[in-house]
């Protein structure tokens, strides 16, 4: 049986004095949807951050199909096949959406297949494909959203990381959000996500973690943490 794809082990991470993460450690196979929740503070963000060489990780290692990548640049990751939708979307505003999809195929691995890859993801977001000439800034929210994620996928990435991609975003626009990222895990694609909405990121997830003050302080399946009566009192309010 081959290893994890995403290997994070025991990772300290620090802005100045205050430590964001303490002794972090997770695993993804290839193939699975892992959720990590917490509440806001929790250190989620400054995961997804160190994983993606955004910040450096004081200890602890970062591997990634087995090849430590702990402290790489974020382009190198990028490189490696390890996407990331940020939180906020971040498109660029003033260019049009087609602009902003070609700017997601910069890994080199991605360009050959830059005509390709750019269908499918019109296919997968009509909505795009029709406002392709538009400017991304004058898009909704969730047409934004749906921008970032493409723009991801231009780099053809075979994990993809999300950063609070419900956020601020009406609720039948999360449940499409939700499905998509359902319907990318079906088609191949390893999945990182990392949600507020505990509820609908663990219903999709195969396995969780959740995260507080920086620690792991829970894991298991995703439909386990569900029932897990610390997890139903803290986030669910149930």
């Amino acid at each position: 049986m081959s290893g994890p794809l995403l290997q994070v082990d025991g990772i300290d991470l620090y802005y100045g004095d205050a430590q964001a993460l303490a002794g972090v450690s997770l695993t993804i196979a290839t193939g699975e949807i892992v959720a990590i929740v917490g509440a806001n503070g929790a250190g989620k963000s400054s995961l997804i951050r160190a994983i993606h060489g955004i910040e450096k990780p004081a200890q602890g290692k970062i591997r990634f199909d087995g090849q430590d990548i702990t402290g790489w640049p974020s382009y190198r990751v990028c490189e490696v096949g390890i996407g990331h939708v940020a939180e906020g979307r971040q498109v660029f505003p003033n260019l049009s959406v087609l602009e902003n999809l070609e700017m997601g195929a910069t890994p080199r691995h991605a360009r050959a297949a830059e005509k390709q890859t750019l269908e499918r993801v019109f296919t997968l977001f009509p909505r795009l494909a029709e406002r392709r000439k538009q400017a991304a800034g004058t898009l909704s929210g969730g047409e934004q959203q749906m921008l970032a994620i493409g723009r991801c996928l231009m780099g053809q990435p075979r994990l993809i990381m999300f950063d609070e991609p419900s956020l601020g975003l009406a609720p039948t626009i999360v449940q499409e959000v939700f499905r998509i990222v359902r319907r990318l895990n079906e088609e191949g694609l390893t999945i990182l996500l990392v949600e507020q909405n505990v509820m609908a990121s663990l219903k999709i997830a195969h396995r969780g973690y959740v995260l507080e003050n920086g620690r792991i302080e829970l894991d298991g399946p995703g439909a386990e943490l569900l029932t897990n009566d610390r997890v139903r009192q803290a986030y669910l309010g149930l």
